[in-house]
């Protein structure tokens, strides 16, 4: 089995910055990608930033230039710096991991339980 881990949501003010966190683990033959989404209420899950194993990262271009996703294939975990916080990124923020458990050619995907970022005006 494989679990996704978020941390590092909270409460902050407009212009703060946060840092979040998820990491991986269980039964893990590679990590191909992994992705932050965000789902604010009343609103679709949207895709934020994702990170594949050997590509430059991609962001929303609500974020571009001020938030940063990394990766440490080492310890399996992903972080994504959050700067210059605007109200409107207040929602739950979400893992993503695509994973090869094994050897063979089939991937899976997985979510976190999702971690609350809060932004006050």
């Amino acid at each position: 089995q494989v679990r996704l881990v978020e941390s590092g949501g909270g409460l902050v003010q407009a212009g703060g910055s946060l840092r979040l966190s998820c990491a991986v683990s269980g039964s893990i033959f590679r990590i191909n990608s992994m992705a932050w989404y965000r789902q604010a209420p009343g609103k679709q899950r949207e895709l934020v930033a994702r990170k594949n194993d050997t590509s430059a990262a991609t962001y929303a271009d609500s974020v571009k230039g001020r938030f940063t996703i990394s990766r440490d294939n080492a310890k399996n975990t992903m972080y994504m710096q959050m700067d210059s916080l605007k109200p409107e990124d207040t929602a739950v923020y979400y893992c993503h991991a695509n994973v090869r458990r094994n050897g063979f050619a089939i991937d899976y995907l997985y979510w976190g339980q999702g971690t609350q970022v809060t932004v006050s005006s």
